[in-house]
Formats: structure tokens, sequence, C-alpha cells
């Protein structure tokens, strides 16, 4: 069934959905999307096999929204997952999913969260839970969560639950279920426990395996840089300076994105063009062959517009936005590396996005290392490198007895010395690209490297440590004084249940920020204000706005106290000096501190 299915319009979604995924950039369903969305559309039980990366949740998600009614506010859905992180992300997609339905609600039920925020949440009504066990058991014996109108069961990750020592607590709640509901089980493996369950739950299921492609690619060297603190238009330009580029492939996941970027480089004068489906075959093939003649160096592809680019220069492939699933990416990086030659794939990875790079590791049979971005003195020395052997390549193969006389001649007539001459000669030649860069000089790094410093991505144990100090009235720390505090608005407050802790273990783990950098935090009934670092970065500032706390997004602002009247009157300064910026003003304003503004094409997806 599968194998004929090649776009999303072959399957039988409704508009909305399809209109959505043309939004996200996704171009083709993937194998584990193209078998079972089918079937589960039909109304069959299905037990699926497929490893972490594959796209399987898209493949449970979209015929659920398909075959919601949206008018029905109680839950219609109910997926279990092994973890509360993977519950979040599971729901973070349905939400995104379903953004051209109006109305639709999602809720992630899992242990540590507030349970009474939860029962207030289940009684506005939801179309669909996402939990894990023991929290969906507890709402169960509270008769809290009404099963009377589910269709729908998903298990995700069974293997995982059963190892976590779950699989128990999954066949109660399955007993609990409607009888006459759809069941779909996702496992990578399928040990004999899980194989029970399902001849036990599951009627009738239609079997899916999904032969996941691992490959060792020795002859590739694999790297990552985390995205934090800097654009990364502006990451991937200085990697560029310092790496030793032939050609290089540098994909992303829209076909806006793609053109975008392209022209975004070439502004910057690179030799780059864009390589996306929208493109006449004759368009393609003569971009195709100017990478191949070293008239373009860099292309900047889909991974539709990429399939079967055979060009051995190509030295670098650099996954500018991190691919859907783990064969994308195998697929990717196999464009470099060709004939013998080494190869070298970068990946830049957003925080909430480490586990599709543990995903990526376990398929290439490789670790992955991370990366640290070259400093402006890194990128100065290699300039001068640079720019040096030049010089010695001009004057071994070149015929310079014209411009022997030239010198000769400003020396008789300006008095001038040969070595006053060319070190005039090398100002004007380095002057479009300076060999000296004044770090201090420049705003924006001022402020990334203020972030930087601030924080490395804290690991699990450290964010629980973390975590379990903020349940009290936030105060200014030590550090956070000696900073450059501005205000923001977040809008949520006490009537969303949000405690300082939730809010500050938002900020850190989503902005890379170390805690004690966070100021003070006052919580209001329906926003609170923050302080954090001046010069937050354009790039964080949106991920922020979509961070959410208590299931609600943040929609972070410039603070205006003006907005209400308790504003804290010890602060009046700091939030005098925090007008808001607002529409274009905001656009401006980060233009004027930050320098040129780029888009963003990376997909929260």
């Amino acid at each position: 069934m599968s194998s004929s299915i090649t776009q999303f319009e072959q399957l039988a979604l409704s508009a909305p959905l399809l209109q959505r995924l043309q939004d996200l950039g996704y171009e083709a369903p993937t194998p584990i999307q193209a078998a079972t969305i089918p079937y589960l559309l039909d109304g069959h039980d299905l037990l699926g096999q497929a490893q972490t990366g594959t796209g399987k949740t898209a493949a449970f998600a979209l015929p659920i929204l398909h075959k919601l009614d949206l008018t029905e506010r109680r839950p219609q859905a109910l997926v279990l997952t092994p973890t509360r992180e993977l519950a979040i992300q599971v729901a973070e997609a349905f939400q995104g999913y379903a953004h051209h339905l109006p109305g639709f609600h999602v809720l992630p039920i899992y242990g540590g969260q507030s349970m009474s925020n939860q029962l207030r949440q289940l009684r506005r009504g939801v179309h669909v839970v996402v939990g894990t066990p023991g929290r969906i058991m507890d709402h169960l014996r509270r008769e809290s969560l009404p099963l009377e109108g589910l269709r729908t069961l998903v298990l995700d990750e069974a293997d995982e639950m059963l190892r976590m020592g779950f699989i128990e607590d999954v066949e109660w709640i399955l007993e609990q279920t409607p009888p006459e509901r759809q069941t779909a089980l996702f496992s990578a493996t399928m040990p004999e426990p899980i194989r029970r369950v399902a001849h036990h739950h599951l009627r009738d299921p239609q079997e899916v395996r999904i032969e996941t492609r691992t490959a060792t690619v020795t002859s590739i060297r694999q790297r990552y840089w985390q995205v934090s603190g800097l654009h990364k238009l502006d990451a991937l330009t200085r990697i560029l300076e310092v790496e030793e580029v032939d050609a290089a492939l540098v994909f992303v996941r829209t076909k806006t994105a793609a053109t975008e970027l392209a022209e975004r480089l070439e502004a910057r004068g690179y030799a780059s063009a864009a390589l996306q489906g929208d493109m006449s075959q004759a368009l393609r093939e003569r971009t195709v062959e100017q990478l191949k003649n070293n008239s373009l160096d860099i292309v900047v592809a889909t991974d539709v517009a990429a399939r079967g680019l055979d060009v051995p220069r190509i030295s670098h492939v650099i996954n500018y936005d991190i691919p859907y699933d783990t064969e994308a990416y195998i697929h990717r990086i196999g464009r470099t590396g060709r004939a013998g030659r080494p190869g070298n794939a970068i990946l830049f990875v957003a925080p909430r996005e480490m586990r599709m790079l543990r995903a990526i590791e376990r398929a290439t049979r490789q670790p992955i290392e991370p990366m640290p971005l070259p400093t402006w003195k890194v990128i100065a020395a290699h300039r001068l490198t640079q720019f040096r052997q030049q010089i010695v390549d001009v004057l071994t193969s070149e015929d310079l007895d014209f411009f022997y006389g030239v010198v000769a001649q400003i020396e008789k007539e300006q008095e001038i010395g040969p070595h006053d001459i060319a070190a005039a000669l090398s100002f004007l030649a380095q002057r479009d690209r300076p060999l000296r860069i004044e770090e201090s000089s420049d705003p924006a790094e001022a402020a990334n490297n203020r972030f930087r410093s601030m924080s490395e991505a804290p690991s699990r144990s450290e964010r629980s440590e973390r975590s379990e100090k903020f349940d009290k009235p936030r105060r200014r720390s030590k550090e956070s004084e000696d900073l450059d505090l501005v205000r923001y608005r977040i809008e949520v407050g006490h009537r969303h249940g949000a405690t300082p802790r939730d809010i500050v273990g938002a900020i850190a783990n989503e902005a890379g920020i170390e805690s004690r950098y966070i100021g003070r935090i006052e919580i209001h009934d329906d926003y609170s204000t923050v302080d954090l670092p001046n010069g937050m970065p354009a790039e964080i500032f949106r991920h922020l706005k979509k961070v959410r706390v208590r299931q609600y997004m943040l929609q972070i602002s410039r603070y205006d106290s003006s907005d209400s009247e308790r504003a804290h009157p010890a602060f009046g300064a700091t939030a005098a000096k925090s007008r808001p910026v607002r529409g274009e003003q905001r656009g401006k304003s980060a233009e004027h501190k930050f320098g040129k503004r780029h888009s963003d094409h990376h997909q929260n997806s």
C-alpha cells in the first residue's frame, strides 16, 4: 500500500491538515506515515514497529485529528507515553498539526505537574489527552478522565514502557477503555510481553514494520552545534569562514527557506543558489552543473530536491534545519564523502531537538561530537593565514613585471619605501574582509557572549536539582545584581497555576540561561513579570514566545509599567528602561541592537 504513496495529497486527510503540512514544509510522507495512515484512517487496529525518529508521531496524530469531532469537548483520543518529556513533545506536535483546526484542545498529563491544573483543564474540555501511565491511572481512579467518548488509543514506545515497568499499568488502563475503540501500538522492538499485550487488546491488527536504515559512516566526520545565543545564519557564516570547504550542501526543511537562505548567503558574498521542488527541471540541472564546475560553492536544498544529487566535490553537508526523521539525515549526509573522499556533516540542533540527535546517533552507529562555534579571534586568525598564503601563491604563479614597475614608480615619485607600499596595498586588499576584527565593537557579539557564558545546556539531573530551588517567591540573585536586566511580561499568572519554579525552569531550560542570572519574578493574576539580562538574541526571544508554562504559551514581550498599576515601585527604573517595543517598532529595535535581522525558518514541529 505505502509504496505508491509519495505525496500527502494521496492520503485522505482533511484540507486543514494538508494545508498545515504544506505550511510546515512537509514534502512527502515518511515510510511509517505512508504505511500506517491509510490503515488508521480506515479504522483498523495497528501494530507498528518503528524506531524513534522515523516520523511516527505524525503517523498517528494526523489520522486522529482527521477524525475528531471538535464540537464534542471530551477526550476522543488517548496517547500513552513512557516519559513526561515525550508526552509534552507529542502534545506539542498535536497542537502544531491542528493549527487550522479552531477550538482544538490537547492536554498532556504527567506526574510532577499540578493535579489541580489538570483537573481544571479536563473540566473545561479537551479532545486529545497525552499522558504517562501513572498519572493517567490517578485520573481514572478519581473518575476525572472520562473515557466514554474515547475512539482511539495509542501506545507510543511500548517497549520503553515495558523496560520502565509500566506494562501492567498499561494493561490496566486498556481494560478501562471502551472495547470498541481503535488501538495503535508502536514499538521499536517487539519482545514477547509486547506481542502478548497486542494479541490480547488489539482486534485483528494490521502489522507494519519499518526497517530503519542504519549505516556506519566512518568516512564522514559528524558534528553538531547546539543552537544558543546566536542567529543560525550568523553561526553558518562563521562555520563557512573557518572550515576548509570545497563545496557545501545546506539542508533546510521548506522550499521558501531554501530560496531565502540562498539569497542571504549570496548577499554575504557566497556563490550560492537554491535547489527546491518548485524549480523547473532545466533550472535544477543548470544549478547542479554549476556546482560541479565550480561556478557555485553552496547549494541550499530541501530533502526532495536533493534526491539523486551526486557531486564529488561536496565536502560539507550542513543540516541548517534538523530533519524530521533519521532516514532523511542518513540520505543527507550521504551527499558528502563520495568517491573515497573524506566528508563533513554538521547539524544545528535546538535544545528541544536533542532527542532526535540521539536517535540519529543510533541510526548512524556513530557518536556526533559537539562543536564550538568559531570566535571572532579564530576567524581573524584564519583570514590572516589565508591572506598570507594568497600572497605566496601569487608570487609563485603570476607574472608580476607590470606591478613591479607600478611599485617602483610609487617609490620614486612619493619617496615611500616598499614596506609602506605593501602595507597600504594589504590594507586595501582586506578592506571588504578585515583581517583584524574588534570583538568589542560588535554589540550583537557582546550580547551573544553574555548569553552563551551563562550556560551550557544543563543535564537532566542538573535541571532536576535546579527546579527544586524555586518554590518560593523569587528575588534577584547576587549574580543578577551585576547584570543589566530588562523586564519582560509573560502571559501566565496565578489564574494559570504558574509558580516561580515553573517560570525559572522553562526559561532556564529553553533559553540556556542559568537560573542565577534570572532576576526578580512577580506573579499577578493574569500575567507575570521576569527580569532577564539585556541583549537577548532575537532567535531566543522568538522561541520563548512559544514556550509553555502549565500548557500556556509565555507570549513574552517587553514590559510596560503602564500595563498594570501593580508594578513594583522599587523597580521603576528597570521598568522605565524596558518600555515595550510593539509591532514594527520591536523589529526596528532588534535591528538596531543586533544588526541586520534575518528570518528564522526553523520549524518547531
